[in-house]
């Protein structure tokens, strides 16, 4: 079977319009630095009051540039003192439901005559070059996708496979002529927003069509993955501003790109660095990676959030974002480079219940299991219970610690739970107030940051040295992971 290639997709539609902006709280809408002016003039006769409004493509999503009401004569005008950025813009119909895309680039006067929303094909843009290139191109498309799908439908109903082969070439045809006309495009009109939309829309080809081997496999990977972003060169903020770039960019660090940090760092400060000459980009990506590695779906990858901390936020080269935002990135971070996967865990002084210093590294042992817990968490007290079950079943015979802090001033029921549940084997330890007070007249961090203590329980796999094996983890991928670890160890 074949199916329509993408690019086939109408960018002129009618849809509704979702005024939800989609953005996190670092994920902020791109500024609009230039020093120009911009004017949108929209004349739709229908209309004779409602507001208009103009747009421009975030991913998924439209987010508002400027809004205007229509007079009497069906008329609005967008106008600011600033130009707009160059990408893919709708001009948004009152009602809020139908919206019709245009480019806009250099040309910052443009006029838009819609005599009938109805055929949005028909739209006049006046002003700007890139449009009348942008309706050829829809005439264009619209003409061999009607011819692709009788084709497709024809295949799909075909008797014979005398029919089925005749369709099938058929449809070859026309997409072979859809390729060339905009590789045509992209080679006559290489600095047009369409030639850099088109390009950017490129998928890798496959490699080996047919892989058998594993190795095929992995050839076609690697391929993929050097060929994914043929069509971007990192240096043109036009192509931040259109419904692909964003979930494109998405999909590579979340499905491309082996998910390994140090892997994923390099790749980072490679492209923030080609990015640096498009500040409207540069500024999207670093947001986003931020906002992706602030909290991490996968263990370890904290690592990366720190490296941006470090390497860009401290460094002054995010000036974009406010002081309640930085507070946030520079405490998380914080909380985070003293925690990393591979590094090794600090050491914690605090004392049992009769007083006496326990040090976490006196504690001996191949692995020690760390749990940061209180006797009213209700998950706690399911889980420590468990922990000391499998702890006496498995990790003892091989020589896995238990070393557990009192998160919470609660040591009258942090007592009674030990002699309730006979935690007698474990290392329990919690911090006094005169220490907690020392820690803070001396400005030193304690072990709520040291180990991103947030919730409880909290639990944590040291190995030998005490570096931090695994963090975060509940009692069976801590186990999982200690089988692991056995497993290689025995190797």
């Amino acid at each position: 079977m074949f199916s329509l290639p993408a690019y086939l997709n109408k960018f002129v539609a009618t849809s509704t319009l979702n005024m939800r902006n989609f953005f996190t709280t670092l994920l902020l809408v791109c500024s609009l630095t230039a020093s120009a002016q911009f004017k949108v003039s929209l004349t739709a006769p229908q209309f004779s009051s409602g507001t208009a409004y103009l747009t421009y493509h975030w991913g998924k999503n439209l987010n508002i540039a400027d809004s205007a009401e229509m007079n009497t004569n069906g008329v609005a005008v967008f106008k600011g003192d600033k130009s707009l950025p160059g990408g893919i813009y709708s001009v948004v119909f009152p009602g809020k439901r139908i919206t019709a895309d245009f480019f806009i680039d250099k040309e910052q006067t443009i006029s838009i005559t819609a005599n009938d929303t109805l055929k949005l094909m028909d739209m006049l843009v006046a002003g700007s070059p890139e449009n009348d290139l942008f309706k050829k191109y829809q005439q264009f498309t619209a003409e061999k996708g009607a011819l692709l799908q009788r084709a497709r439908s024809n295949y799909n109903t075909a008797k014979t496979k005398e029919d089925s082969l005749k369709h099938e070439a058929t449809f070859t045809q026309l997409n072979k002529e859809l390729s060339d006309y905009r590789n045509a495009i992209a080679t006559e009109h290489p600095e047009s927003m369409l030639a850099s939309m088109l390009n950017a829309m490129k998928e890798p080809a496959i490699l080996i069509k047919q892989p058998i081997t594993r190795e095929d496999s992995m050839a076609n990977y690697r391929y993929y993955k050097e060929h994914y972003w043929d069509g971007i060169t990192f240096m043109d903020d036009r192509v931040v501003r259109t419904p692909f770039f964003i979930p494109k960019f998405e999909r590579y660090y979340r499905e491309v790109m082996h998910q390994a940090p140090d892997s994923i760092i390099e790749d980072v400060d490679y492209k923030l660095l080609l990015a640096r000459s498009a500040p409207e980009l540069y500024k999207f990506m670093l947001n986003w990676l931020t906002d992706e590695y602030i909290n991490p779906k996968y263990m370890g990858q904290d690592a990366i959030f720190v490296h941006l901390f470090n390497k860009y936020h401290s460094k002054g080269l995010t000036p974009w974002l406010n002081k309640k935002q930085m507070e946030t990135i520079t405490r998380r971070a914080y909380m985070q480079m003293s925690n990393l996967v591979g590094e090794k865990a600090a050491n914690l002084n605090l004392v049992d219940s009769t007083g006496k210093l326990k040090p976490l590294y006196d504690v001996r042992g191949d692995y020690t299991v760390v749990v940061f817990w209180d006797p009213n968490c209700g998950h706690c007290k399911q889980e420590v219970p468990r922990i000391d079950s499998i702890y006496k079943a498995s990790w003892k015979q091989k020589n896995v610690k238990l070393y557990a802090v009192l998160s919470d001033d609660h040591k009258k029921e942090w007592v009674n739970f030990i002699k309730k549940h006979e935690l007698s084997e474990w290392t329990h330890v919690y911090q006094t107030k005169e220490m907690e007070e020392k820690e803070k007249a001396q400005k030193v961090a304690g072990f709520r940051q040291l180990y991103d203590v947030i919730q409880t329980p909290t639990i944590y796999l040291l190995d030998k040295e005490k570096r931090i094996v695994g963090k975060k983890l509940t009692l069976e991928q801590i186990n999982d992971l200690l089988d692991v670890k056995w497993k290689n160890d025995n190797k």
